[in-house]
């Protein structure tokens, strides 16, 4: 967790939501983001002069990583643990983003069954991530990358997964972004903002990355979610 979502807002719409200048070549939908595939977020650029929409490779790739392959390990950042780590605490202190998306996937076990479920604030608000970022490699090599961070669940998320992306509402925009850090900035989902997310069953066909479209968010039949008798499965890797 996570390990795919979807976000199909154009650079046009989310520059304008995040009062951000646009630094990418348009922005296309994703129904279906997997490990080291582009996805956009919103960083402050000290040479800009504020807010920059920005095209990251999902997965970071710390300064020090010999091959950027090592992204595909670390496309999440432990909420406990991302102030301490080596890959990821420089990053927490100075290089902090939101990663806007419709909504994630995640996959629950009921017996020998496994359904697919989208969690999402629906059509007319993104979901934001808490991200960190940073850059890899010089010149042509050079490597926009990010990850988000996660935390344990809370409220009904815990019936689909044991952790969730550190979801921030827009009052904790600008903080996240250019307070000091600090272990306030990794207090838990407001509860108000987690009930307003729809878990909607989705199609078997988000489970392979080849698929794509806005289909892969339809609703389907499924049997309702009850505490204490799923068992969630993590398929971040495969």
């Amino acid at each position: 967790m996570c390990g795919r979502y979807a976000t199909s807002r154009s650079s046009v719409d989310l520059s304008a939501l995040f009062e951000a200048a646009d630094e990418t070549d348009g922005l296309e939908p994703d129904y279906n983001v997997a490990p080291t595939d582009p996805v956009p977020m919103v960083r402050v650029s000290s040479s800009a002069g504020g807010r920059v929409l920005s095209s990251a490779r999902w997965g970071l790739v710390p300064s020090w990583a010999k091959d950027p392959k090592a992204g595909a390990r670390m496309i999440n950042a432990r909420a406990e643990t991302v102030t301490t780590s080596n890959a990821f605490a420089q990053s927490f202190a100075r290089r902090r983003c939101l990663v806007p998306a419709d909504g994630w996937f995640e996959w629950v076990r009921d017996g020998k069954a496994k359904q697919a479920y989208f969690m999402t604030l629906g059509d007319a608000e993104p979901c934001v991530f808490a991200g960190i970022w940073t850059v890899w490699g010089q010149g042509d090599d050079r490597l926009l990358t990010c990850s988000i961070v996660t935390a344990p669940a809370v409220d009904d998320l815990a019936l689909v997964h044991d952790r969730m992306p550190l979801l921030l509402p827009p009052d904790r925009w600008d903080a996240w972004l250019s307070a000091p850090a600090d272990d306030e900035l990794l207090a838990p989902t407001p509860s108000s903002h987690v009930a307003r997310l729809e878990l909607r069953p989705v199609g078997a066909r988000v489970g392979d990355v080849r698929n794509d479209g806005p289909d892969l968010l339809d609703r389907v039949p499924a049997p309702s979610l009850r505490p204490n008798e799923v068992e969630p499965i993590d398929l971040t890797l495969f």
